[in-house]
């Protein structure tokens, strides 16, 4: 039985996901054509979010939202806001590449309460509710146990085009790859703090990310046990535009290993 919330939240994905595979079906098909898939794919992503907004709409007709693609609806006074990303890893999609989600987040007076990432190649479905745990599936999900970086395995996202933060990421990048196990960079930010928040990865960061891209995965990694805040301290992931979230014990080594590289490139 998961909570209310969490079916509502569910189902929405669920019939949005339904959309997006098969239009990532279409993808491979689009990329011989001379014009690509792009467009295509920008209608894909608006399709998903009509979907979730109308199923959540329905469900909590009282509730305002924050979507990726149309922004903010609803009354801006209302208590209880969606933050939907109906799409999040649209470049692996328009590749043809099977790694992307919907994240959907339930903010209630300001405050993050519950969160969901939906893994529709998989069927994986990330979900944590403020005081109740956080899950995949039926089974209850922890942050990992290690507690040294050289054993540890990080996850980013790298700025493409004129996105802000390469500079800081160039300088992050050679301690990182020097003092722990691996790094990946896979494309999906939601799905990253869900795969900490599950223990495949010990910590995540990023610069550059809005609200909808985080908001699910600060739940799923405050109710697994985990660390979340701004890459610099700061305690607002949700709209500071950066994030570090890792386990409580590699948190601190982690996040001085950034900060100390990324000072000494300013």
């Amino acid at each position: 039985m998961w909570p209310a919330i969490i079916n509502v939240m569910d189902s929405a994905a669920r019939k949005a996901a339904r959309s997006l595979l098969h239009d990532f079906g279409e993808v491979e098909q689009l990329q011989v054509s001379r014009k690509g898939p792009a467009d295509f794919v920008s209608e894909a992503d608006r399709r998903a979010e009509q979907i979730i907004k109308a199923e959540l709409s329905k469900a909590r007709p009282g509730f305002s939202m924050l979507l990726e693609e149309e922004g903010a609806v609803g009354s801006q006074d209302a208590a209880d806001r969606w933050i939907v990303d109906p799409l999040d890893g649209t470049t692996n999609f328009l590749h043809g590449i099977p790694h992307f989600a919907i994240s959907i987040a339930h903010e209630q007076n300001g405050e993050l309460v519950a969160g969901m990432v939906y893994d529709p190649t998989r069927d994986e479905t990330f979900w944590a509710v403020k005081g109740a745990g956080c899950f995949l599936g039926n089974s209850r999900l922890r942050v990992s146990a290690r507690d040294n970086l050289d054993i540890a395995v990080l996850a980013t996202g790298i700025p493409f085009g004129n996105r802000p933060g390469k500079e800081e990421m160039r300088a992050a990048l050679v301690p990182v790859m020097d003092r722990t196990a691996g790094l990946r960079r896979f494309g999906a930010a939601s799905l990253d703090l869900a795969y900490v928040a599950a223990g495949r990865f010990d910590a995540f960061w990023e610069i550059g990310l809005a609200p909808w891209d985080v908001a699910a995965g600060i739940v799923l990694i405050r109710e697994a046990g985990g660390l979340v805040s701004e890459l610099d301290g700061r305690a607002d992931p949700l709209n500071g535009g950066t994030i570090l979230a890792a386990n409580s014990r590699l948190y601190d080594p982690v996040a001085k290993m950034l900060r100390d590289a990324i000072r000494s490139k300013r």
